[in-house]
């Protein structure tokens, strides 16, 4: 049977191949490790990081030593096992509805994942919701675009590397210019920057000559993106400075 594009089973069924450096999940490992160099310094030892739809617990290495509490939450039985083993103190939860208390979390990391949510406006409320003021969201996801989808369903399903066959939805990529805007009515002014495989570490990679591929900045937003935004400590205030509009890097 083909399997139905954006079903969440798909990551039990690869749970063996988390932490494979050349297995099925690998990019998602390249991204993780560009994603912690957008987390800022620990304000404190022991502040927390709330690491939503964690995975295996990819982000864990790169946290380690940064004075973080790093607690991940993932619908995935399987993923919320491997993430423990990783260092990961790791919840089965429902992103859509955190259990985590307002205003407790110093930093929120989604990784690849609002592609996969029906309503992400709502996720950002959430997401908002758990952020402390003052704290930063983190995140990396998919353009609503033709070129994203080609290039992230129509490419790189069919590449080594890339994400398994059916694993993105394109209806669910994510408008650029709509995430800004749910992200400031709640307080937090999201700044957007493109993001690429290293050209020259791909085919080393493909060669074995490289255990992975680094993920570079790119001038485009338009396939795959992150965000960096930091909540105001008060509502309606900016906290990038007077200079800032908080839009898209295109």
């Amino acid at each position: 049977m083909t399997p139905v594009r954006n079903d969440p089973a798909q990551y039990d069924t690869l749970a063996d191949q988390w932490w494979d450096p050349r297995g099925a999940l690998a990019m998602l490992g390249w991204l993780a490790k560009h994603r912690a160099t957008l987390v800022p310094p620990s304000p404190y030892d022991g502040a927390l990081l709330l690491d939503l739809a964690c995975g295996g617990g990819l982000l864990a290495p790169h946290l380690a030593g940064r004075g973080y509490r790093h607690v991940g939450l993932d619908l995935s039985v399987t993923a919320v096992r491997v993430a423990a083993e990783h260092g990961v103190q790791a919840v089965l939860g429902d992103v859509t509805r955190l259990p985590f208390a307002d205003a407790v979390a110093q930093v929120v990391v989604a990784g690849e994942l609002l592609e996969h949510v029906p309503d992400p406006a709502a996720l950002v409320a959430e997401i908002a919701r758990v952020l402390a003021p003052g704290g930063t969201l983190v995140l990396d996801t998919i353009a609503r675009t033709r070129l994203a989808r080609v290039v992230a369903i129509t490419v790189a399903e069919r590449v080594p590397g890339g994400p398994p066959r059916h694993l993105h939805d394109g209806d669910l990529f994510i408008d650029r210019a709509a995430l800004v805007r749910s992200c400031a009515a709640h307080g937090i002014e999201l700044r957007l920057a493109g993001l690429r495989p290293s050209l020259r570490d791909y085919p080393r990679w493909l060669a074995g000559r490289r255990p992975d591929v680094r993920m570079v900045p790119s001038r485009l937003t338009n396939v795959l993106f992150t965000g960096v935004g930091r909540k105001a400590d008060v509502l309606n205030e900016s906290v990038w400075g007077s200079d800032s509009r908080g839009s898209d890097s295109e």
